[in-house]
Parts: C-alpha cells; structure tokens; sequence
C-alpha cells in the first residue's frame, strides 16, 4: 500500500503530536507513533498514559492500515527534509519505506495490539455522563498564562498539581495555587449548564497552552478524563482523582487597606532587592506610608542592604509587611500588562490580594501572595 504527503505539512502534523512522546519510559511501545490510514485520512496517536495527543491529515490513499512507527527516528528524519513529496510505501512484512527525491529509507514498524487504548469523545457506547463546554481558545490560552506558574511542583498535595477548572453560575473559573500563591481567575464569557469541580493536570495545561489560537476549544469532561478538541488536534488527560483545597478559605474577606502602585515601577524595583535578598528566604519589606512606601532588603552574611522609594496611593496607617521578592515577582510578571495594580491588605501577617486596577472586561483576575515573618 502506497501514500504520499508533503514533507512540511507531515512536519507540522508530528511536532503537534511528538510532546506526548516520553523520553524516558518503562514501556518501549510509547516511543512509537500510532499511525491508523482509513479511507483517505492518515491519523498519528502518541501518548505517555498521562496525556495523548491525536492529529489527522488528509492523504491520497485508498487503502488501511494500523502500525507503529519509533517516534523520534521518523520525526528527527521528516524534519531534515527541505519542502519535498515523502513516497510510503507500507509491506506486509512489517517493512515501512520512505523515499524522497534525494534518497530511499527503511524503517519497521510494530502490529498495535498491545499499544495502550486512547479514549474516544464522546464516546457514544458508554452510559458514563460527559460534560461538553466550547470556549473561544484565545480567552483559555489568556487564563492558562496567568495562572499555570502557580502550580504547585510537590507531590505532597496531588490536587495542587493541576488547574482547578469549576464550573459556577456566573462562568468558568480557574484556580492554581502552591501554598504560597494563588491565582483566581474567573472567565464570565463561558455559557454551560454544568455543576462540576474538574482538576486538569499541569502537563496538559503546559502542552495544551502552545497549541491554542483564536480558533473554538471544545472540551469534553468524563469522570477520569478531560478531551481538548482544537480545529485539526485532540488532547486527552487524565484528571487528578483527588479533591481540590478549599481555596476560597485563604482568600480573606476583610481587606479595609488599599495599595495602588504602577506595576512596572515596582517589578523593577523588586528586580534590583532579589540581588539584595538572602537566597534561602528572598525576604524584603514593605514599609507603607500615605503617599509612598519603601521596599528593603538585606543580606546579613555580607553586610548588603538596598532600599528604594516609591510612590504609592495608600489609605491605612503606616505599617511593615515581609514578603517573598521571587514569588511577588512572579505575580506581578503575570499581571502583565496591566499598567496599575492594587494590593489588597488585612494585616501584615494575613494573605495579601493583588489584582489588577482596570482589567479585562468580563474578567474577575486576583492573585494572591502570603507574607512572611519579619524579625522583630
């Protein structure tokens, strides 16, 4: 059985499909691409049974096939070609050749027996309930990217390593946070009807956000997975099985002092304190005053100190607050664009809200940071 294809558009077709592809992995059939040819449409799977990734593309063929193929030869292979016509042709020995006009290259592939299943969405033989929701995938690449760096990175609290996607009357809301962070974003332009907590898991949410373009995402939850169907990809994960925190408890609902500083002022100025800040701890402190406050930070082994003073819009009376430079840098990079920011404050030793002054419309945005001890 023959087909051919175009060298770039194939390409393009395997980059999508390769970051599902482990690297390292105990079992050797996930380092092969599952390639299915049906009635004039070529298919590639891959899959490191915590993501897959499926992407099609139209080839002059009229025959079937289901094999598999090792991933990163064939990848690593179709990407040397300059915009050229690959020529396959698929034995029944389980010999694979290709052939360009520069040359000719045999590969083996494998019978798909034992490849893992792939859930299907939706899935119409089962009597499992599937929720469908269609977000715009530009306004969910605009969530993802505020809120995936605050995910947390230990294994201590699983539910902490994937973005909470909860489903309220007023939209869609996404929630991250590691302990020390926490991002709140809510999306008011999501219709649904759906009255469901789901917690998508850090790696689909990093892979997922590189693909997404103004183009329509439908998405399609089960009770164990989540599928990302994109105009020419699908991406399927596991959901994390365990119960997300009771975040709307860290956030206080007292906040009677009000910050207001320009956002790019202040990241810079914290730039300069990080290289001021012990390593171990990244402490600097805020000293608030009506008009302007001072941020400090020392260094005790060496003796180095900085301080620098801005200005500021503050309503309460004066008062000190330690905080973690690395980690208010992050919230404040991530709040990018926006041109002012207002810190939302209790007490120096209750979490700290952040969010921005404007925003965007039909957009709830807050981030939040915990304070840390000062000496006394």
């Amino acid at each position: 059985m023959d087909f051919k294809v175009n060298s770039k558009e194939f390409e393009k077709l395997l980059s999508k499909i390769y970051p599902a592809i482990p690297t390292k992995t105990p079992m050797p059939l996930l380092e092969y691409f599952y390639f299915e040819l049906s009635e004039g449409k070529l298919t590639v799977y891959g899959t490191d049974l915590e993501i897959s990734l499926k992407a099609s593309i139209s080839v002059p063929s009229e025959g079937n096939f289901k094999g598999l193929i090792q991933a990163k030869r064939l990848y690593e292979l179709v990407r040397s070609f300059k915009d050229t016509t690959i020529y396959f042709q698929i034995e029944y020995d389980h010999t694979l050749y290709l052939s360009t006009d520069k040359g000719k290259y045999k590969l083996v592939y494998l019978d798909t027996d034992d490849y893992p299943e792939i859930p299907s969405f939706p899935n119409v033989n089962t009597e499992e309930e599937i929720n469908e929701v269609i977000i715009n995938g530009e306004e969910l690449k605009y969530s993802f990217d505020k809120a995936l760096f605050a995910i947390s990175k230990e294994d201590i609290r699983p539910a902490m390593m994937g973005m909470l996607f909860e489903f309220v009357p007023e939209g869609l809301r996404f929630v991250t946070t590691d302990g020390h962070r926490l991002v709140n974003i809510l999306n008011k332009n999501v219709n649904h009807n759906i009255e469901e907590k789901y917690v998508v898991p850090e790696r689909a949410i990093s892979v997922l956000s590189k693909l997404l373009d103004e183009k329509d995402v439908k998405i399609y939850f089960d009770k164990n997975h989540v599928s990302f169907k994109l105009s020419d990809i699908e991406l399927i994960s596991r959901l994390i099985g365990y119960k997300y925190p009771d975040y709307e408890n860290v956030i206080p609902l007292e906040n009677e002092y009000y910050l207001k500083v320009n956002r790019e002022e202040l990241t810079d100025a914290i730039k300069r304190m990080l290289l001021f800040s012990v390593t171990g701890t990244r402490k600097i402190k805020f000293s608030l005053m009506k008009e302007s406050f001072e941020i400090s930070a020392e260094d005790v082994d060496t003796g180095a100190t900085a301080n620098e003073t801005l200005p500021c819009e503050f309503n309460g009376e004066p008062m000190d607050i330690g905080l973690n430079a690395a980690f208010l840098l992050e919230v404040l990079t991530h709040l990018s664009p926006e041109e002012e920011v207002m810190f939302k404050i209790n007490s120096p030793t209750k979490a700290i809200i952040i969010v921005p002054v404007k925003g965007k419309e039909n957009y709830d945005l807050l981030m939040l940071v915990m304070p840390v001890r000062l000496n006394t």
